[in-house]
Order: C-alpha cells, then structure tokens, then sequence
C-alpha cells in the first residue's frame, strides 16, 4: 500500500485569495488523491468550516475581508480541526499570534509544495500516534491533570481545557515520563515529524499557550539549553 492510501485526510480546505496560489496548492493535494474546497475569504471559509465536515486548512492570513488569525480565532471557538497557516508574513510575532489562536503550524510564503504536502502528512501522523506504545492506556492522570489519550481531551481538577492538537501532541508527549527533561530537537523530531525545519520559536510558543491554559507556569519547566520536562506535583 502506498503512502498516499494510508494518509487519513480526505478533505482539506485552502482558504486563498490569490487564486494562483491556490490553484497550485490544490493541484497538488488532488493530485494525492485527497479532497480539495478553495475559499478566497475568511466569511466562506467559516462558511465551509460550518456545513462540511472539513479534515484540514491551510489558512493565508491576507484575506480581502478579515484577517486569517480572525478566521482561526472563531474556528477554536468550535472545532479543534488542524490549522496550517500559510503567509507572506515572516515576522516572527506574527507566527506567535497564529500559534497562540490556535494555528497547528506556520509556514512562510514563498513554500515549497512538497513541504506543505509533508507538513499535512506530519499532522495526520501525530493525531493518531501520541503514544504507540501505550495504546491500552484511555487517560494519563498526573497530579489534577488528566489527558485522555483515546479522547484526545484534558481536564485540569475535571474541568475541561481546550487545546489544539498540536498542544495535546506536546504535552502527551512530555507526560510519557513527568520528570524527565526532553530535549527541544527531539520534540520537534517527534511531534513535528523528522522533516520539521521550522525554528524552535514554534515549540516556545506552544508551550508558552499550554502553560497558560493549564493555569500554572511551573507545571512545564524550561532547562536552559536543552528543552522542557514536566513538573506536576499532586
């Protein structure tokens, strides 16, 4: 079986108004075999995210009627489905501030097709393989946090927190072993995939919006140069 037939994803929405783009972008994914639906606005976007049951989005954030993050934010507002964010904005406050809406990943105008192929693919992996060695265990009950590893849902003293899948990536996998120091470059091999090449700013971020979340800072704890352990006392 080829990789193509083994990929989840079927549908995925390219929301872009710059049409040439978007035809690339959606050449490519239908050239996989996968679905494509284009929006060229951020209302048909949230339109589509509404009526169709949608897999993935590769989101621009220079849309003609509302800024992508906007698009992002009212999305997280119902639905955890992944978000790849694809912009001519380079600065890295702007990659922060899609990451912290909700965003998965971030990718920098001009990319390459065959990245933001790898990027999907890298996403569609992680959400069904947190932890393959532990795929009897339901919840991970550290401290007042449990992490449903089956549901993919966390609740801190059993009330619920909303993260994104890519939040949920990091800290199940920083919950394998609580204690334990991870360092950054195996993170981001582990949960971005192997062919990350992104900056570990990504990684930051998504821990500076897992730490707020959760409600205590010093439950995820940076050591300087290396990378970040888990630190939940009972």
């Amino acid at each position: 079986m080829s990789e193509v037939e083994t990929i989840g994803f079927v549908r995925i929405l390219v929301v872009e108004d710059d049409h040439g783009i978007a035809s690339s972008v959606v050449e490519a994914i239908e050239a996989l075999g996968w679905t494509s639906i284009h929006a060229d606005t951020g209302n048909a976007a949230i339109q589509t995210l509404d009526s169709e049951d949608i897999d993935c989005v590769v989101l621009d954030l220079g849309l003609p009627d509302m800024d992508g993050g906007e698009v992002v934010r009212r999305t997280r507002e119902h639905s955890m489905v992944p978000i790849i964010v694809a912009s001519a904005r380079p600065d890295e406050s702007d990659r922060i501030l899609a990451l912290e809406l909700g965003a998965d990943d971030y990718l920098v105008k001009p990319f390459g097709i065959r990245e933001l192929i790898a990027r999907i693919r890298a996403i569609q992996r992680r959400q069904g393989n947190i932890d393959p060695d532990a795929s009897d265990k339901a919840d991970l009950t550290i401290g007042p946090v449990t992490i449903g590893l089956k549901s993919r849902r966390v609740t801190v003293s059993g009330n619920g927190i909303g993260l994104t899948p890519k939040e949920f990536d990091v800290l199940a996998y920083l919950a394998q072993e609580p204690g334990t120091v991870f360092r950054r470059e195996a993170i981001l091999s582990d949960v971005w995939d192997i062919n990350w090449y992104g900056s570990t700013k990504t990684l930051d971020a998504h821990v500076a919006s897992l730490r707020k979340k959760l409600g205590n800072p010093d439950w995820i704890e940076s050591v300087r140069g290396v990378g970040f352990r888990l630190n939940i006392s009972a």
